[in-house]
C-alpha cells in the first residue's frame, strides 16, 4: 500500500496496570476516520473505530486485567472509502514493570535541563519501563548532594532539581526509576579517612578502580563500609521517589583481604549485599520497589542470579563476544535465576545497524531484555553511558519495529515461556541451510521458548555475515531468504501455526499452511516459511 498521509500511534505509557486504560496518541496529515484493530498473539480482540479531527484523536479501550499479556494496535486512515496511511504500534498489561523489564537509562542531569516531559514522550515509544539514572549521584559514598546544585567525581555539573523532575516525568508513564550506586566505589578523599574499610591485595596494597579515581571498599555484611552504605541507600530511598537501588561492581576483584588480613570472597559477599539492600527496599517501598546487580563479565551469576533482585542484569565483556553467547548467557542466568528476567548490557553503536539488529534479535528470542536506550535519539555505545551513540531516524524505526514486536509478542517470547533451546531446536530443519552448528556464522540460529500450549521458534539468520562477533562491526547484513522450506518435529498435534517479523514493516501473526506427517510417536509438520532477512519467529500451538 502506497500511504499519501503521515500518521503517527503512541500509547501514553510505558505500559499499563491491571484495569487501567490505555490511551493512544493519533496525529494524521489527512484523513477524517481511522480504524483501530487490537490484536493479541494471532487474534483480534477488538476492533475500534476513531475520529479525527484537526489532524489528531486520543484513543482509549480497557484490556482485560489478565497479565502479562502483550498487544498489537493496527491504525488505518481512511479518506471515504480508501486507506491513506497505515500503522502499528504495541502495549502491555503488567502487575510490575520487572515482569518484562524494557530497561532503559538516562545520563544527563545538568542544571537547566527542561525536557523531562520530552524525554519520557521519546522513552515511551519504545516502550521503555525503566530508567537506570546512571552517574547522577555527588559521590559514590555520598550519593545525595550538599547542594542542589553539585558537581560530580568526574567534574560533571549536575541538580538535583533535573533529578527529580525526570523522577516525576517518569512515574507518570508508569516507568520504575532506578538510582545508579556502586557496591564498593569511594573517593580518595574518603579512603584516606578510612583506609581500614578497604580491601587488600595479598602484598597489603589497596585495590584501586580507573587509576586511582575510586578505592574498593569492604561490602562484607556487617562490616563498616556496609553499614555506611546501606545508610545511605535508605537516605535516597527517604529523600527521593526512587524507586529501589541499582547495584554496580567493577568485576575485580574477586577474591581480596580485609584490613584483619581475612579472605573476602566477593562472589558471597554480593549475594549477601543484595539481599540486605532488598529488604531495605522492601521496608521503604513494598512490592512496588526494585533491586538489580551488575554482574560484570557474567561474574558471579551463580551466585547472584537467585538473590533478591527482580531481574539478572549483566554487562557483557570477553570472553562472551560470539552472537550466540548472548543466548547462551540468558539461558545460564535464566536457569540460575528460577526464569527470573535477564537484562544484558551490550554496548553497540548504533551506526552498527546489522549488529544492533542480530544482537537485538537474539537477545528477544532468548526470552532477555538489551539496556541500550533512554536519553532521546541515544543508544548506549560505551561502559561510561554520557558516551552514548546517536542514532539516525532510518535506525529509529527499525528500533521501534523491534520493541514493538518484542512487547506483542512477549507470551511467546519471554514471560509465560522457558528456554526449551538445547532440548527443541534439532527438532526444527531448513532444506539446504545449516541450522546446527554451534558458531555463530553460515547458519539460521534456531532459538525455541517454550509455554504451556505453544512453542515459539525463532529463526536468526546468520548466512553471509563477515564475522561471528556481535561487537565487531559487520560491513553487510545476513542474506536475505525467501521460501525456506521448514520442518519441525513435535510430539503433540498442532492445531495452528503462524508467524511473524519485525523486519519488514507488518508485525501481525501470519497463518501458516502447513501439512503434519504421523512419524512414529509424533508428527513432521512442514511449511514454507516466506522469507527471513534478519528475524522470524514461528509459533505452533497445541491442544490444551
Amino acid at each position: 500500500m502506497q500511504a499519501n498521509a503521515a500518521v503517527s500511534v503512541t500509547p501514553d505509557k510505558a505500559f499499563y496496570r491491571p484495569e487501567e486504560t490505555a490511551t493512544f496518541l493519533i496525529t494524521a496529515t489527512g484523513g477524517a476516520r481511522g480504524e483501530a484493530t487490537i490484536t493479541h498473539l494471532a487474534e483480534t480482540v477488538a476492533v475500534l473505530d476513531v475520529v479525527i479531527e484537526d489532524g489528531s484523536a486520543v484513543l482509549t479501550w480497557t484490556p482485560p486485567p489478565e497479565v502479562p499479556r502483550g498487544y498489537g494496535l493496527t491504525l488505518r486512515v481512511f479518506d471515504g472509502d480508501r486507506i491513506i496511511a497505515s500503522i502499528s504500534t504495541a502495549f502491555d498489561v503488567l502487575e510490575h514493570w520487572a515482569q518484562a523489564p524494557r530497561y532503559g537509562f538516562l545520563s544527563e542531569f545538568g542544571p537547566g535541563r527542561d525536557d523531562a516531559g520530552a524525554t519520557m514522550d521519546w522513552v515511551v515509544r519504545y516502550h521503555i519501563n525503566g530508567l537506570q539514572f546512571y552517574d547522577w549521584q555527588y559521590r559514590h559514598e555520598a550519593l545525595l548532594p550538599p547542594a542542589e546544585d553539585y558537581t560530580d567525581l568526574l567534574g560533571r555539573r549536575l541538580a538535583m532539581g533535573t533529578v527529580e523532575a525526570l523522577i516525576e516525568a517518569a512515574h507518570a508513564r508508569n516507568i520504575a526509576a532506578m538510582p545508579y550506586t556502586a557496591i564498593y566505589g569511594a573517593s580518595p578523599p574518603f579512603y584516606r579517612e578510612h583506609p581500614e574499610w578497604a580491601l587488600f591485595q595479598s602484598t597489603g596494597q589497596p585495590f584501586e578502580f580507573g587509576d586511582g579515581l575510586l578505592y574498593i571498599m569492604d561490602p562484607t555484611p556487617g562490616s563498616p563500609w556496609n553499614q555506611h552504605l546501606l545508610r545511605e541507600f535508605s537516605r535516597v530511598l527517604e529523600s527521593t521517589d526512587f524507586d529501589g537501588i541499582h547495584i554496580d561492581q567493577y568485576g575485580a576483584p574477586q577474591v581480596a583481604r580485609n584490613a584483619a588480613g581475612e579472605r573476602v570472597d566477593l562472589a558471597v559477599v554480593f549475594p549477601a549485599f543484595i539481599n540486605q539492600t532488598a529488604a531495605l527496599v522492601q521496608e521503604r517501598r513494598g512490592e512496588s520497589g526494585a533491586v538489580l546487580f551488575n554482574a560484570v563479565r557474567n561474574w558471579p551469576t551463580d551466585t547472584v542470579a537467585a538473590a533478591d533482585q527482580v531481574a539478572v542484569y549483566i554487562e557483557v565483556w570477553e570472553p562472551y563476544r560470539d552472537f550466540m553467547d548472548l543466548h547462551r548467557l540468558i539461558a545460564h542466568a535464566q536457569q540460575q535465576g528460577g526464569n527470573k528476567p535477564v537484562i544484558l548490557a551490550a554496548y553497540i553503536h548504533p551506526d552498527h545497524i546489522h549488529n544492533v539488529r542480530l544482537a537485538n534479535a537474539i537477545i528477544f528470542a532468548s526470552g532477555g531484555f538489551h539496556l541500550e536506550l533512554g536519553e532521546p535519539q541515544a543508544m548506549l555505545a560505551d561502559p561510561y553511558f554520557p558516551r552514548f551513540g546517536v542514532m539516525s531516524e532510518a535506525v529509529q524505526g527499525v528500533m521501534r519495529q523491534y520493541y514493538d514486536f518484542l512487547v506483542r509478542y512477549e507470551e511467546v517470547l519471554s514471560a509465560s515461556t522457558v528456554d526449551a533451546t538445547g532440548e527443541r531446536a534439532i527438532a526444527l530443519s531448513i532444506a539446504g541451510i545449516e541450522t546446527r552448528s554451534l558458531r555463530a556464522r553460515d547458519r539460521v540460529a534456531v532459538i525455541v521458548r517454550q509455554g504451556q500450549d505453544r512453542e515459539a521458534f525463532s529463526l536468526v539468520n546468520l548466512v553471509g555475515i563477515d564475522s561471528g562477533n556481535w561487537a565487531t562491526p559487520l560491513t553487510e547484513g545476513p542474506d536475505s531468504l525467501s521460501s525456506l522450506a521448514v520442518q519441525i518435529h513435535t510430539s503433540r498435534p498442532v492445531t495452528r501455526a503462524w508467524w511473524a517479523s519485525p523486519d519488514r514493516g507488518d508485525l501481525s501473526a501470519q497463518s501458516l499452511r502447513v501439512s503434519a506427517t504421523k512419524v512414529g510417536d509424533g508428527w513432521n509438520v512442514s511449511f514454507s516459511l516466506p522469507y527471513l532477512d534478519y528475524w522470524s519467529m514461528i509459533v505452533l500451538e497445541y491442544q490444551s
